[in-house]
C-alpha cells in the first residue's frame, strides 16, 4: 500500500509539472466549478498523479477523511491548500 507521504509527493509532482499554481490545479480538477472537490474529482486528480486504479477510490476516501475539516465530505480550497502546505513541509 502506498504511504501518505508517497501519495502527497505524487500529487506535488503533478501540480508542479502541469500547473502554474496550486489554485490552477484545484480549478482544473473542480470540473463542476462548485469550489469543492468531490470523491470522483479527487479520483481523477489521483489518476493524473499516476496512483493505481486499484487503490484510487480508497485513497480518495482517506484524503477526504483526513482533510475535510467542515464535514461536508468534499475538499474545498482551504482544505486543499492545507494538504498542499503539508506537502511543502
Amino acid at each position: 500500500m502506498l504511504t501518505k507521504e508517497t501519495i502527497l509527493n505524487k500529487i506535488q509532482i503533478l501540480i508542479t509539472n502541469h500547473f502554474e499554481t496550486p489554485e490552477e490545479a484545484f480549478a482544473f480538477f473542480d470540473k463542476d466549478g462548485d469550489g469543492k472537490l468531490s470523491k470522483d474529482e479527487i479520483a481523477k486528480l489521483l489518476k493524473q498523479a499516476e496512483i493505481s486504479g486499484f487503490v484510487r477510490g480508497l485513497i480518495s476516501r482517506k484524503l477526504i477523511e483526513g482533510y475535510d475539516k467542515d464535514g461536508d465530505e468534499l475538499i474545498n480550497w482551504a482544505e486543499f491548500k492545507l494538504a498542499i502546505d503539508e506537502i511543502k513541509e
